[in-house]
C-alpha cells in the first residue's frame, strides 16, 4: 500500500497533528458546562427572590467554605452505590494536603481518606488539580482503594453526583448548589460527557511503569519540568532524562510527538 505522500515514510507522525476534532469536542463540553452553570445561577436568583416556588424545592443553596465542606461530607456519607465527582485546582473548600496529612480531616472527594465500602467512586481531575500540592499522592491513594481516576486536559467545574439522586455544583468559592431530581440529571450527564472524553490517570496494563506514566501525564497536562519534578519529589534534570529515554523508546524527536505516541499506544 503506498504511503501518504504528505508524510515522510520515516516519520509516522504528521508535523501538525489533526486537532480540529479534539478542539471541537472540548469546545462543546465548555459550552455545555457554561449552559448548566448559567441555568443554575438563574435558578439561584429565582430561589432567592421566590422562596415558595417549585425551584425552591429542587435546589439548596450552600454558602461559606465550611458549610460547603460539611455538606460535601454529608453527601458522601449518604452515598449507597455511586459517588462521582469533578475536581479542579485551588481546592479551598477541601485542600488536598489536609485530606492526606491531618488525621482529623474527614473523607473528601479527591482526597486520600478511605472511601465508603460498597460505593463505586469515579474521580475526574483536570490539569489544574495535578498542580495542587500532594495531588499525585492523593490520586495514588484513591487507586489503591479501588477507585477509578481519570484526567482531562480542559478546566472542570467542581461537582459531585451521589447515586444519581443528588448533585452539588460549585458556583463560586463561597457558593454551591445542591440539586434534586430532575435537575440532578443535568449534572450527571455533564459528568458522563467529560468521563467519555478523559484518559486513565495510570494504566495497569502496558509497558510503562507508574513513574514514567506520571511524568507523561504531567507533561500532557502542560506542567513544566520544574513543576513536574516538584510534584514527583525529584529534580528537573531527572524528569528531562526520563523524557529523553521515553522519546528514544518511541523513536520520536519532540515532546509533541511523544505525547501523541503515548496517547495512541495507551502509555497513558
Amino acid at each position: 500500500m503506498p504511503s501518504d505522500p504528505g508524510i515522510p515514510p520515516s516519520d509516522p507522525y504528521p508535523p501538525h497533528p489533526p486537532l480540529p476534532a479534539l478542539t471541537r469536542l472540548q469546545e462543546e463540553l465548555r459550552r455545555a458546562e457554561a449552559t448548566v452553570t448559567g441555568m443554575l445561577e438563574a435558578g439561584e436568583r429565582q430561589h432567592r427572590q421566590q422562596q415558595g416556588t417549585l425551584m425552591a424545592g429542587l435546589v439548596e443553596l450552600v454558602e461559606g467554605r465550611e458549610a460547603q465542606r460539611r455538606r460535601l461530607l454529608e453527601l458522601e456519607h449518604g452515598a449507597r452505590s455511586t459517588f462521582v465527582g469533578c475536581q479542579s485546582g485551588a481546592n479551598l473548600v477541601a485542600p488536598v494536603p489536609s485530606t492526606i496529612i491531618d488525621p482529623q480531616i474527614e473523607p473528601l472527594p479527591g482526597g486520600a481518606r478511605t472511601g465508603l465500602a460498597g460505593v463505586d467512586y469515579r474521580n475526574l481531575v483536570d490539569r489544574d488539580f495535578l498542580t495542587e500540592p500532594a495531588a499525585l499522592r492523593a490520586l495514588d491513594k484513591r487507586l489503591e482503594e479501588g477507585q477509578q481516576v481519570r484526567v482531562v486536559d480542559h478546566p472542570l467545574t467542581k461537582l459531585v453526583v451521589v447515586d444519581d439522586r443528588l448533585a452539588m455544583v460549585r458556583l463560586s468559592p463561597e457558593r454551591s448548589m445542591v440539586l434534586k431530581p430532575p435537575l440532578v440529571m443535568l449534572v450527571s450527564e455533564l459528568f458522563e460527557a467529560h468521563w467519555r472524553r478523559s484518559r486513565p490517570y495510570l494504566r495497569e496494563e502496558g509497558d510503562l511503569g507508574p513513574a514514567d506514566q506520571r511524568i507523561l501525564q504531567l507533561m500532557l497536562s502542560g506542567l513544566t519540568d520544574a513543576a513536574t519534578a516538584k510534584q514527583l519529589g525529584t529534580s528537573p534534570r531527572t524528569v528531562q532524562r526520563r523524557l529523553r529515554v521515553l522519546m528514544d523508546a518511541a523513536a520520536v524527536s519532540s515532546r509533541v510527538q511523544l505525547g501523541w505516541y503515548a496517547v495512541r499506544n495507551n502509555w497513558v
